[in-house]
């Protein structure tokens, strides 16, 4: 009777009863989700690695990624898991076993190996990966070598040498045909001594364009390229100019000057050990008879030790001028920014070519020529040009008696006006007020 009786307890009102644990569990669910929804999370540039890329290599083709090789990523995962992600929990593959041959197209999974059955979904955007298959070529080049930076100051490159000299690329024919040159470019920052470096190898175009092209080889291997680097210490020396002979007479020799007057030259250290200057005999520079100014052209490599040699760039060549005069006539080179200014209106200032010179010849009594000193003497006035412009303009020469003048001198300069910075303010309220 007794069991009777708790078998119509547990039957007693069974439908609402059935009714509540479904109310409840649908409670719990909301409940549940309300405070750890499922949400989306999107994650940007994930790499796609393509695997079973050996069923085209093998066949003696290679491919290429059409556009770019990343996707984005959206995770389906309850709050408390999306929280936790980060873009290294994604992996992204496409299987060339799946390609469509007809298009390229190869479809991308995703998976979150270390979250494996604790999140909804993932897909990737785009969903495809898209590869261009294509036969397979070989190109031979010759390595040039190209230093970045600079050796340590007082230093400058010798030669180099690179090893191996040919590099042989492999690759799709398509990105071989735009491959033009190759360069192995070595770093030489700061060094001071012979080096072996080893150097980065560099593809260009035919327009001179860095090419970065995917899919590309080569048999260089691990020893990779080595350039062997020859440093060379610089030193300035300066030209020493030997005369000989004597000029016609009544005409004297009165000085020789050469362009340039040092040249940079290169070498091992103990190469330019007690190596002081670059002198050119007086055989060379032969003044016998001259009855005017003598110029020529010396090429002084002739003249420089063995293992020294000029800087790249620098020419063989100098000009040398041998001045004979006639006596009782000076010629005097003397510089333009020596010049005495005088008068200068108040907004403008003088522009001239730097190093620029004029010419003053005079006559005299040769004593005083010999000792003359006009380096205070020269001068120009400006009195009359209040305008920006470039005007030839009479030299003023002030001149000892005995000494005269023997044609009248000009200069060039170039007035130009001086910025409201350069004006000194009281100059700027005169001029506001003559406005």
């Amino acid at each position: 009777m007794k069991q009777m009786m708790n078998k119509y307890k547990l039957t007693n009102n069974l439908g609402l009863k059935v009714i509540a644990f479904i109310f409840s569990a649908l409670l719990w669910l909301i409940v549940v989700n309300f405070d750890n929804p499922v949400v989306s999370n999107t994650f940007r540039d994930i790499p796609v690695t393509i695997v079973n890329d050996d069923i085209i290599t093998s066949a003696g083709d290679v491919y290429q990624v059409v556009g770019e090789q990343t996707v984005s990523v959206v995770v389906y995962a309850t709050r408390d898991i999306s929280q936790k992600l980060d873009a290294e929990d994604i992996v992204a593959t496409a299987d060339v076993t799946e390609m469509d041959t007809a298009t390229g197209l190869i479809p991308i999974k995703i998976s979150l190996p270390d979250y494996s059955g604790r999140y909804e979904s993932a897909e990737a955007i785009p969903r495809n990966l898209t590869i261009q298959r294509e036969k397979s070529g070989k190109k031979v080049l010759s390595l040039s070598v190209k230093a970045d930076n600079e050796p340590a100051d007082g230093y400058i490159l010798g030669d180099m040498t690179v090893d191996p000299e040919q590099v042989t690329i492999t690759g799709a024919e398509s990105v071989l045909s735009q491959i033009d040159r190759a360069e192995a470019r070595v770093d030489v920052d700061g060094i001071t001594s012979d080096q072996e470096k080893t150097a980065e190898l560099r593809l260009y175009d035919a327009d001179g364009n860095v090419l970065n092209p995917p899919q590309i080889e080569n048999d260089l291997g691990e020893s990779g390229i080595t350039v062997s680097v020859e440093v060379l210490k610089l030193k300035s020396v300066p030209i020493v100019l030997n005369v000989s002979g004597t000029p016609a007479e009544g005409y004297k020799y009165t000085g020789v000057t050469s362009t340039p007057e040092s040249l940079q030259v290169c070498g091992k250290s103990d190469d330019l050990e007690g190596f002081n200057e670059i002198a050119i005999p007086g055989s060379v520079l032969d003044i016998s008879g001259a009855s005017g100014t003598v110029e020529q052209t010396v090429d002084i490599t002739e003249y420089l030790p063995e293992g020294v040699s000029l800087v790249d760039g620098s020419s063989a060549d100098i000009r040398v001028t041998l001045k004979v005069e006639q006596e009782g006539t000076r010629s005097i080179d003397f510089l333009v920014s020596s010049l005495r200014i005088n008068n200068l209106h108040e907004t403008l200032q003088v522009n001239y070519e730097t190093g620029a010179e004029i010419v003053i010849h005079v006559s005299g009594d040769e004593a005083r020529l010999s000792t003359l000193d006009i380096s205070n003497a020269v001068s120009v006035d400006l009195r009359n040009y209040t305008m920006p412009g470039t005007y030839d303009l009479p030299v003023t020469v002030d001149l000892p008696d005995g000494i005269t003048l023997d044609e009248q001198v000009t200069v060039r300069l170039t007035l130009v006006e001086k910025t409201d910075e350069q004006i000194p303010d009281n100059q700027t309220d005169q001029g506001q007020e003559s406005d």
